[in-house]
């Protein structure tokens, strides 16, 4: 059986990536290894063994194009009120909120936030299938 460890995203300034998922999301470094022309630096939340790869490369002169196909990564939180007050305070700069529901009936409550390049999160309340 096949067990997720990561999702890898290519960011332009690693040190603005360190700093959004350090105060967003408490991610912090688990690992960080450098080459020649590019590093993979891993983050971790103490909760959860997932981790985000970021991909610094070292001769990119602009931002990435993210294109039409990158959806998104998505975190649980316990308070949806609280982490968006939290978010704002740190001026990170979080959507509305969001209540989506299936026939009628929450199927989530949530918000989006953009890291420095540009990649959404959502933010979603511990709940029904969002555990």
């Amino acid at each position: 059986m096949a067990k997720p460890v990561h999702s890898m995203i290519r960011v332009f300034d690693e040190a603005k990536s360190l700093d959004f998922y350090s105060r967003a999301f408490g991610l912090k470094i688990a690992d960080r290894f450098v080459f020649p022309d590019f590093a993979l630096v891993y983050l971790r939340h103490p909760s959860s063994p997932f981790e985000v790869e970021l991909t610094v490369n070292f001769d990119r002169k602009e931002t990435y194009a993210l294109g039409d196909g990158y959806g998104h990564l998505a975190v649980v939180v316990d308070n949806l009120e609280d982490e968006h007050a939290r978010f704002e305070q740190e001026k990170l700069s979080p959507g509305p909120m969001r209540d989506f529901k299936h026939d009628g009936v929450t199927l989530a409550r949530f918000f989006f936030v953009a890291d420095p390049d540009g990649y959404k999160i959502e933010v979603i309340e511990k709940g029904g299938r969002f555990q």
